[in-house]
């Protein structure tokens, strides 16, 4: 060994889930030693994370390291290196086709939404908006108990169940024709549990193969762009099907789909090994939270309920200030249980960071937003223009050719603005695309207002959706990749069916009152197209678009804070850096 020695030196061990000091700098000699690290001896660029059983990284700076240096995270050691693209294409066409899907069955009752009118004789809104919105509360409610499923259980089986169960409620939703349209919202509300098994155990598998980084944001890239991929497929074939042949036929296509991406999913998924917690001496598996998911879920569905049966009957019907009543009651129990009383809580509330917090509000107002901008263009186009389903599905489709270029600059503009940002852009395409339609005239040329909309709008939805997806993966572990997609989804998802409640009770009040000023004392049916009752309908439509104007306005001001936050925070940690 040579007489000098260079001095020991102190260093951090990134690569183990203890921190630990090595001694280095012993020349020609193999010591090396590795031992329990002071705190001091850490020194991460920019926040120490503590690990225990119940508690989760912050993301108070998930947007800063997003994309450079992901904060090390306890139970989720770095995922394995890529494999080739031949290997990865068929796992991400798999996952991503449930957001296909899952949209497809959204618009199923959309486009074709006066053909299914006509049959089922429906003649008012209020019915009307519960054959999309019973779809959307489903999927928003179970999703999540479905994330947490996933993560005990294992997403592939969780996500083939989903499957399934999307199959058959498909089926029996196209026999609804047997019955009549209380028959058939239930059904679509079934329906919607599929879906909401699908697509928080498809996020969750993206972000638990597909390594941290630029793979795995291209992963939830491709996820969101298939969002307006479905739309536009589902619109399209389904009204093929509506005026073509019969309308049951696009819910048994769809069945016959479901069962061949279930038979290719069984095939293409890796069977899921069961990681331990690392870092944790005799750490137990998570359980299920009963009173979490009981209140959760009831509480979520009361609230909707009321919320989307207020256009139907007004809210001076008791029961529905009592269901309301009821819902919000059930939703402070639950916060309650989450925060107290169980272990393993269905949304880690406590492991939530500012950052995730504006994110997911972000998505509240936009997504609401969203929702009604979507069923009242249709119902513009179909009821006011006099368009076919058909030809109204072939005007809405540009969003399938925008909404993939949005997605896929995600990941650009993500690493050249940051999550704040991109949500600010998101949250102005919102309020820009429902300003256009709320000002725009019936009788005005497609390529004017109604193109410019239909173009501008999937860039909300596809900057907004994926980027969340990535803020919360990067900030919650890898057995816990069930319940971070969860939490964007059901935002996504109930925020469209109770948009679409609030804006039918704006637009029955409002109708109502024009109603009366020009002599009308009951709401005309929707078979009665005489000119004047357009003008009035127009007004009432209006309304609801100023709404949706008003909700993504809303999200453009929390975006702004966001952004002051995102940008303080990194001038502190630029102050601290340059003291260092």
């Amino acid at each position: 060994m040579s007489a000098r020695r260079s001095v020991p030196t102190l260093s951090a061990d990134s690569t183990s889930s203890i921190p630990t000091c090595k001694l280095e700098g012993l020349e020609k000699s193999s010591l090396s030693l590795s031992i329990p690290s002071p705190a001091h001896c850490m020194r991460y660029k920019y926040k120490k994370y503590e690990s225990s059983t119940n508690s989760y990284p912050s993301t108070a700076n998930s947007s800063d390291v997003l994309l450079s240096q992901p904060p090390p995270r306890t139970g989720s050691p770095p995922s394995p290196p890529s494999k080739n693209w031949k290997q990865e294409l068929p796992f991400i066409f798999i996952t991503c086709i449930a957001q296909f899907l899952s949209l497809s069955a959204l618009n199923q009752t959309v486009s074709p939404v006066m053909v299914l009118a006509k049959y089922f004789k429906v003649e008012d809104y209020g019915n009307l908006s519960w054959f999309s919105a019973s779809y959307s509360m489903s999927v928003g409610t179970f999703i999540l108990p479905a994330g947490r499923l996933g993560d005990m259980y294992g997403h592939k089986k969780v996500y083939l169940i989903g499957w399934l169960w999307f199959a058959v409620w498909s089926i029996i939703t196209g026999f609804a024709y047997t019955s009549n349209h209380i028959m058939f919202s239930t059904c679509r509300a079934l329906q919607g549990i599929g879906p909401a098994l699908l697509v928080p155990n498809a996020v969750a598998l993206i972000g638990r193969t597909l390594p941290v980084g630029k793979q795995r944001m291209i992963g939830f890239a491709c996820f969101g762009a298939s969002g307006p991929l479905g739309a536009t497929a589902g619109a399209v074939f389904s009204a093929l099907l509506a005026e073509l042949a019969w309308w049951p036929w696009m819910f048994w296509v769809l069945a016959a789909v479901c069962l061949i991406v279930m038979g290719l999913a069984y095939v293409i998924l890796p069977e899921e090994r069961r990681e331990p917690v690392r870092g944790l001496i005799n750490a137990k598996l998570p359980t299920f939270d009963y009173w979490g998911t009981i209140t959760g879920v009831s509480g979520l569905v009361l609230i909707n309920t009321a919320l989307n049966q207020a256009p139907l009957v007004l809210w001076t019907t008791a029961y529905v200030s009592c269901l309301l009543g009821a819902g919000c009651v059930l939703m402070v129990v639950f916060f309650f249980v989450e925060l107290h009383a169980t272990d393993d809580p269905l949304i880690p509330i406590r492991g939530l960071g500012k950052d995730t917090v504006f994110a997911l509000t972000c998505i509240v107002t936009g997504w609401a937003s969203h929702g009604i901008w979507a069923y009242y263009l249709y119902l513009f186009l179909e009821q006011l223009r006099g368009h076919s389903a058909m030809l109204t599905s072939a005007q809405t489709s540009p969003v399938a050719i925008t909404g993939v270029l949005f997605a896929f600059s995600t990941v650009w503009l993500i690493q050249r603005f940051g999550v704040s940002h991109v949500m600010f852009i998101a949250m102005t395409c919102f309020m820009v695309g429902a300003l256009l339609l709320a000002t725009m005239p019936i009788h005005q040329s497609y390529w004017l207002q109604t193109f410019f909309s239909i173009l501008i709008m999937p860039g909300a939805m596809n900057l907004s959706y994926p980027a969340a997806n990535m803020l919360l993966s990067s900030a919650l572990p890898k057995e816990k990749q069930g319940i971070a997609a969860s939490l964007v989804s059901t935002m996504v998802n109930y925020s469209i069916s109770c948009g679409l409640g609030v804006a039918g009770t704006i637009d029955r009040y409002v109708t109502r009152a024009a109603g009366k000023e020009a002599g009308i004392s009951r709401p005309p049916p929707l078979s009665d197209d005489r000119p004047e009752l357009m003008a009035i309908r127009l007004i009432g439509f209006r309304a609801s678009f100023w709404f949706a104007v008003a909700f993504s306005a809303t999200g453009m001001m929390v975006a702004s804070v966001f952004i002051g936050v995102t940008e303080k925070r990194k001038r502190a940690l630029r102050r601290g850096a340059d003291a260092a």
